[in-house]
């Protein structure tokens, strides 16, 4: 009988590659985990806003879950702004509209978790084009 459980993946900080996130200056995503890797269920990504960087308002498919690493910026979520730093944790429900901006002069930086598959991302101004 084969054993079916995935393998065990450890991923060096310096191997995760960051890729600018197309309609968001300043944001930069890396992949950490994700089914790529054998990971069943969800993808981890770490993101970085640059100071001063602005990400539109948007919706997601899939459910968010995140964790601040560092910095400090502003989270709007639905009708709501808030401001987070490092230690704050946030869950944003799949098909809310939220958004990012940092204001300050460092750069902030974020876990995100979602469940793995695909996930279109609309930008909130134009329904029909997603972001990229």
């Amino acid at each position: 009988m084969s054993d079916s459980r995935p393998n065990p993946v450890v991923k060096r900080g310096n191997d995760i590659e960051y890729d600018a996130v197309g309609a968001a200056a300043g944001m930069k995503k890396g992949v950490l985990i994700s089914d790529a890797d054998g990971a069943p269920n969800f993808a981890i990504r770490r993101f970085v806003l640059d100071a001063g960087a602005e990400v539109p308002k948007h919706t997601n498919e899939v459910e968010h879950e995140q964790h601040v690493l560092s910095g400090t910026y502003v989270v709007g979520i639905g009708d709501e702004e808030y401001e987070v730093g490092a230690g704050d944790s946030l869950f944003i429900p799949a098909g809310v509209v939220h958004w990012y901006r940092n204001e300050s002069d460092d750069e902030g930086s974020f876990l995100c978790a979602v469940p793995n598959g695909d996930d279109e991302i609309v930008l909130a101004e134009d329904a029909d084009e997603p972001l990229k």
